[in-house]
């Protein structure tokens, strides 16, 4: 693959591709030795132009897992503030040589212009454009969903976080995700809608009507206004929480809602809703999380919530995207598990250029 820029056209298989990619990097990172020699010699920069934590810090420990040279721009203390523009960073990595950028950018498309404007020749992964899409965080929302709700994981049947992943090749056909909370800023909502309708799942989005977005009746899913009757009648197999941006809101959160304990009332997950939830279902949230808002601190540490799992995916999720993205062999055997400081994962050039 050139670039993952957005899950709105990705295919079924190229999903399955990435997910299935990412269990093999998986399996890699539970041993002593977590590093694989297989972009050694590549430079990835990692371009934040907005304050991350855990995307950047993913971002950067996927790449040197990997064997890559990792360069971490950010945007506070670079020439950006003395007013360089995008273009012009895109032709300094250029002429640096960087293989692969990895961006975050406020505003939505600067990852998509930045593949496509003849600035450089390097692949792009978008780390977050706005509030129009975030891939690897749909792909490794995707993942834990898998590895939990598709298949026997282990001995302990769905849910079970033991045992070998027997979900590789799988779709999601059939699950029932409710994605909840502020939509309308959340690019989170806007790449797992897209991504999880191709894999097979249903997704209903919960929240006040402020916070939806215009024009949300084209996205491939349901739209709720309340909580407690999609929890109860609709029966979600995961519930996907999502933090309440207060950053992106013109006029403070009052603007949205009446007030932060009206919105942790009716739209905030909590000990109480997680029981009304089947046996096996999860709970999700990106990060960083607004305890005591969007979620309770006794739904974020239960045992049921997978919301520190999502991040240890994170890694491998995003180990895949580089590999599939800058692997240059051509031989036709998929990425290997066994030895890794000796052997190199491989992949075909059909495999590379699915995306």
């Amino acid at each position: 693959m050139k670039h993952l820029l957005t899950t709105q056209d990705m295919s079924k298989d190229d999903a399955i591709l990435l997910l299935d990619t990412s269990a093999q990097m998986a399996a890699t990172q539970s041993r002593e030795n977590k590093k694989l020699p297989t972009l050694r010699g590549r430079t990835v920069v990692n371009l934040f132009y907005e304050d991350s934590t855990r995307t950047r810090i993913s971002f950067e420990t996927a790449a040197k897992r990997l064997s890559a040279d990792v360069i971490n721009f950010s945007a506070k203390g670079s020439s950006v503030s003395k007013g360089e523009s995008l273009k012009d960073t895109a032709l300094t990595l250029h002429a640096m040589g960087a293989d692969a950028v990895v961006v975050r950018h406020s505003a939505s498309g600067a990852a998509h212009q930045l593949a496509h404007a003849g600035w450089l020749d390097a692949g792009v992964l978008n780390a977050g454009d706005g509030m129009h899409q975030h891939p690897t965080q749909a792909l490794l929302d995707a993942f834990t969903i898998r590895r939990h709700l598709v298949g026997n994981v282990g001995h302990g049947g769905p849910g079970s976080k033991q045992g070998t992943d027997t979900s590789v090749g799988a779709d999601l056909a059939g699950l029932r995700i409710a994605i909840v909370g502020d939509v309308l800023h959340s690019r989170v909502a806007r790449s797992n809608v897209y991504l999880l309708h191709t894999l097979g799942a249903e997704v209903t989005l919960v929240a006040p009507p402020t916070l939806v977005p215009v024009g949300v009746e084209t996205w491939p899913c349901r739209v709720s206004y309340h909580l407690d009757e999609t929890l109860e009648q609709w029966q979600p197999d995961a519930v996907m929480m999502l933090r309440v941006q207060r950053e992106r809101m013109s006029g403070g959160s009052g603007a949205f809602f009446p007030s932060p304990m009206e919105y942790s009332r009716k739209f905030g997950f909590d000990a109480r809703r997680l029981a009304v939830l089947p046996d096996h279902a999860i709970v999700m949230h990106p990060g960083p999380m607004n305890r005591g808002l969007e979620i309770s601190a006794a739904a974020a540490d239960h045992p049921r919530s997978v919301i520190v799992e999502q991040v240890a995916n994170g890694v491998a999720v995003r180990m895949a995207a580089l590999y599939l993205l800058l692997s240059g062999d051509d031989s036709t055997s998929t990425p290997q598990t066994s030895t890794p400081q000796t052997s190199t994962p491989q992949t075909s050039t059909d495999e590379r250029n699915v995306l």
